[in-house]
């Protein structure tokens, strides 16, 4: 007789005064799983029952202004010291004092953030495809605009508002469909760091992706129709206004200037991923003391969908090593 796989369960809760969409499996120590852009909870839909599976209760939000959760009005209501709380406030709602913090692009960059500022809750961190990162010397769009040149930079092209939603969300399974293929493994290996700085300025964002043959073996038509039907409802104003905090998260977290990560430590990234291969990883190296670094040959971009296997086990290895 086969064991059966763990349910995933769904529930709503009140957190930092906003109501948050829970996928969770499992009891044991709490593991968060925070997605990123443009993604839901349903990323890490192979993590959940395979944690869940050795023992760990395992919780992936929406993240504010995604999915299922609140999507505030005002820009700044998506700061980072705003998504953090709703991070810290989620352990207290679910009835724990500390968890463990994995997340993806930019739940990667959230799950360093709580790491630094809330040390005594965070006791470990894993981060999927973004590195950490240490504050820079200068507001970050200044920047970006300096190394951008007179190249389309995304960040900076995700500022104004309704410009990047009026191209998103004109047509939301393309949209979804081809920022899955052009930064994944699958697409040619030029693509993705073309797309990400050797653009014209005035460019759109998607128009040179090249439509798939096909969808990715790890896409199936169901999953990019979940993700189609849950951003073709939400639209992606909430999403990005993560981007739009850039300026207000580096006057804000002043304080973290010089901050090391004391917790142990995960970095797992795709070997054709742009940020494994373009971002420094040395100041990651000098500020994580514990820290374990993993490069999946030929991954790209969304690693957790892409090598699933891969991926839950170097967390559940992680996991075993540094959580009683």
């Amino acid at each position: 007789m086969s064991q059966s796989v763990p349910a995933v369960t769904h529930r709503t809760v009140h957190a930092n005064g906003i109501d948050i969409h829970l996928a969770e499996a499992g009891d044991g120590p709490l593991v968060l799983l925070l997605h990123g852009f443009p993604e839901l909870w349903y990323s890490w839909r192979r993590q959940l029952p395979a944690l869940a599976d050795a023992g760990y209760h395992a919780v992936a939000p929406d993240l504010r202004g995604y999915g299922r959760t609140t999507a505030p009005p005002a820009v700044e209501d998506y700061a980072m010291i705003q998504m953090t709380a709703d991070v810290t406030d989620v352990i207290d709602v679910l009835g724990h004092d500390h968890a463990v913090v994995a997340g993806h692009d930019w739940g990667a960059n959230i799950a360093w953030a709580c790491a630094q500022l809330h040390p005594g809750r965070i006791t470990a961190v894993a981060a999927l495809s973004v590195p950490f990162q240490p504050r820079p010397p200068e507001p970050p769009l200044r920047m970006l605009g300096q190394m951008a040149g007179e190249h389309l930079n995304w960040a900076l092209y995700f500022q104004e508002p309704g410009l990047a939603e009026a191209e998103l969300e004109h047509d939301v399974a393309r949209t979804l469909r081809l920022m899955f293929y052009g930064l994944s493994g699958d697409a040619p290996e030029d693509l993705a760091p073309r797309l990400l700085g050797g653009l014209p300025a005035g460019s759109r964002l998607l128009d040179p992706i090249p439509e798939p043959r096909q969808l990715p073996a790890w896409l199936a038509d169901d999953d990019l129709g979940y993700y189609a039907a849950e951003f073709g409802r939400t639209g992606f104003t909430g999403a990005l206004n993560r981007y739009r905090n850039l300026d207000r998260d580096w006057a804000d977290l002043g304080r973290l200037s010089g901050a090391a990560i004391t917790q142990p430590a995960l970095f797992v990234g795709g070997g054709r991923d742009t940020a494994t291969r373009f971002i420094d990883r040395t100041p990651m190296e000098q500020a994580v003391a514990q820290l374990r670094t993993v490069v999946i040959p030929g991954c790209g971009h969304w690693i957790q969908q892409e090598r699933p296997d891969e991926v839950t086990g170097e967390l559940l290895t992680f996991l075993q090593q540094n959580i009683p």
